[in-house]
């Protein structure tokens, strides 16, 4: 955990917002712009392990190639002093789990809200990205009611958006099963290539 001060490039971390499968994510401050954003930070544990180095490289270059209001916007990426980071766009807010928890929301919102996430998984899917781990921790309401799709860690990216890397690195390994069993595709519980 990285403590209150603590620099990486132009950016001071300010406190802790949360923990992932991947890492920890943190608010901070942008020297150079004067804004705060997010940070997510690989674990130290998976800093060591190629697959997982991956994962987070790729989850940085997948949000740089999407842009939609929808969508979490990435703004940097960098590692420094032996740290892997992604600066995301800071949303103020509470995810759709944490929302559902302690309010009802109606049809008609619901139905706006999954309009709203189909939109930006289209525009994910016009870029050659599939999600798969889409579930309601992974869908962020803000504070002015806006919806956005978080969490591209599992992301899948076809080989001709990023010709650089082997199928290895950005398809889904037949009989390998990631994301959350509730909220799989068939496909994905299956094993099968998506």
């Amino acid at each position: 955990m990285l403590s209150t001060g603590t620099k990486l490039g132009p950016y001071v971390i300010v406190d802790s917002i949360g923990s992932g499968g991947m890492g920890e994510v943190y608010r901070a401050k942008d020297e150079r712009l004067g804004r705060d954003v997010a940070i997510k930070i690989l674990s130290q544990q998976l800093t060591d392990d190629s697959d997982a180095l991956k994962r987070f490289e790729r989850e940085s270059r997948t949000l740089a190639a999407l842009s939609h209001p929808n969508v979490v916007a990435v703004f940097d990426v960098g590692r420094e002093q032996g740290i892997s980071y992604l600066v995301m766009e800071l949303l103020e807010g509470e995810s759709l789990r944490r929302r559902l928890s302690h309010s009802v929301v109606t049809i008609e919102q619901a139905l706006e809200m999954l309009t709203t996430v189909a939109e930006a998984l289209s525009a994910a899917h016009s870029k050659t990205i599939i999600h798969r781990d889409l579930k309601p921790e992974n869908i962020f309401v803000t504070s002015d009611g806006r919806v956005k799709v978080v969490d591209f860690g599992l992301a899948r990216i076809e080989e001709n958006l990023n010709p650089d890397h082997s199928s290895m690195d950005t398809r889904t390994v037949p009989g390998t099963v990631l994301g959350t069993t509730p909220y799989m595709s068939p496909e994905q519980i299956r094993g099968e290539s998506l």
